[in-house]
């Protein structure tokens, strides 16, 4: 561990781990309710780095909860408070999680990853390349990489336990989780995305592309959960040196990436510890994602 303040794993007496994922501890409190907790652990190439990021977790809860309530007329959301002192007593005596916590409401999660692109970028980029189609969508030709599309489309991908994520299409989708449901995934992300879309915009910062995660609550009602619009979920750019045609400068991991691809490396496990330096900028561009989009220190 690079830092201190930096936690990579929880242990909380008293509640159940359910799963230990990439980045996120989730926890049992009881029969309607999940105590999810964002640790400083970073992945790439879909492996878990041995190096923390200080504070990440505190950024990914915190920006979570300042889009769920933005959005919330869009879509009801899962999260119930991230303030430890209005949780159950076996959660709020848990200090070394202040900050980096959501009380939620459990939901029975769709199976896809509802993928929103406002450009042209990552593996939307190789597909188009290769097909001149993103997820059945057939774009333009010669197209830019980091190229703003028209209009936004909504590119689903398969949730892997194990692995990458893999870019289906809606027809895949319909196949998953019926048409009407799918429909109506398709139409909420792509609102949701518009709207922070524009709202990152006017604070200086380009939303590449995100990815949603939805659930039915025990009414039945679809609602949004995991986290939301973070720099682990999405892609910022500073609006101010955007240029396509190349690769953009970003706040997000792609940081750790661009390292990680100067290494000696396969890409396998176990994944190489990052230089303090390395992991230091990546928590300062976390934290002006935060400050940027919010307009507040955290």
């Amino acid at each position: 561990m690079t830092n201190a303040a930096a936690l990579l794993q929880t242990s909380l007496s008293g509640l159940q781990l359910v799963r230990r994922g990439k980045v996120r501890d989730v926890y049992a409190v009881d029969d309607d309710h999940l105590l999810i907790v964002a640790t400083d652990r970073i992945s790439a190439f879909d492996c878990i780095l041995p190096t923390a990021i200080a504070r990440k977790g505190e950024v990914l809860t915190s920006l979570s909860r300042f889009w769920f309530g933005k959005l919330a007329h869009i879509v009801s959301n899962h999260l119930v408070t991230t303030n430890l002192e209005e949780m159950p007593g076996s959660v709020a005596r848990a200090e070394s999680i202040a900050g980096r916590s959501m009380l939620v409401r459990r939901a029975e999660v769709f199976p896809v990853e509802c993928v929103v692109r406002g450009y042209l970028v990552g593996s939307g980029w190789k597909d188009y390349l290769r097909s001149g189609e993103v997820c059945g969508h057939k774009l333009p030709e010669n197209l830019l990489e980091s190229a703003e599309l028209r209009e936004p489309i909504f590119t689903p991908s398969t949730k892997a336990e194990i692995g990458h994520d893999e870019n289906i299409s809606e027809e895949q989708v319909r196949g998953i989780v019926g048409k009407e449901t799918t429909d109506q995934l398709r139409e909420i992300s792509l609102s949701l995305y518009k709207e922070a879309r524009d709202y990152a915009r006017s604070r200086g910062i380009i939303i590449a592309d995100t990815k949603f995660e939805f659930g039915l609550d025990k009414n039945g009602e679809i609602i949004l959960v995991d986290e939301v619009l973070t720099p682990d979920s999405s892609r910022f750019w500073p609006a101010e040196s955007y240029s396509p045609g190349k690769s953009q400068p970003s706040f997000d991991k792609q940081f750790v990436r661009d390292y990680l691809e100067t290494l000696d490396w396969d890409k396998r496990p176990p994944a190489p510890p990052l230089p303090a330096e390395v992991a230091a900028a990546t928590t300062e561009r976390y934290l002006e994602a935060y400050r940027l989009l919010t307009g507040e220190d955290l």
